[in-house]
């Protein structure tokens, strides 16, 4: 079974330079090893996901008029996480406030196609299912 998601679970982008950090905000107030507990719908830009320092997706709009102006060198922008969707799949049978809890191998999509996964889920002693 996979483990459940608290605040402090590693996040990772595949176009993004750094790690970042999730950031389960205390709305199912659910605590799991003393922090709060992630849903799948924790995605909000800048609360749950904080950026990535820099992305280097061509599709991110500020990373193509920067390599445009580099002459088509590959110029990476300060990130800003645009995520679509959910996090998938999460635990199908543990829900938190009426929603899936999130769990480590739960992957959500950044709108310039980045993939963002959990390397660490933040909980060690906690699993889901």
């Amino acid at each position: 079974m996979p483990m459940c998601a608290v605040t402090g679970a590693t996040l990772q982008c595949t176009f993004g330079l750094a790690p970042s950090t999730l950031v389960a905000l205390p709305t199912p107030r659910v605590m799991i090893e003393g922090r709060p507990a992630a849903v799948i719908t924790s995605t909000i830009t800048g609360a749950n996901i904080p950026p990535f320092a820099m992305c280097s997706s061509l599709a991110n709009p500020t990373v193509a008029a920067a390599t445009s102006a580099a002459l088509g060198v590959l110029t990476p922008m300060p990130c800003v996480p645009t995520v679509v969707g959910t996090w998938l799949p999460g635990a199908p049978r543990t829900t938190l406030g009426g929603e899936p809890a999130l769990t480590a191998g739960s992957q959500c999509m950044c709108a310039y196609g980045g993939v963002i996964t959990m390397s660490m889920p933040g909980a060690t002693r906690t699993q889901a299912n």
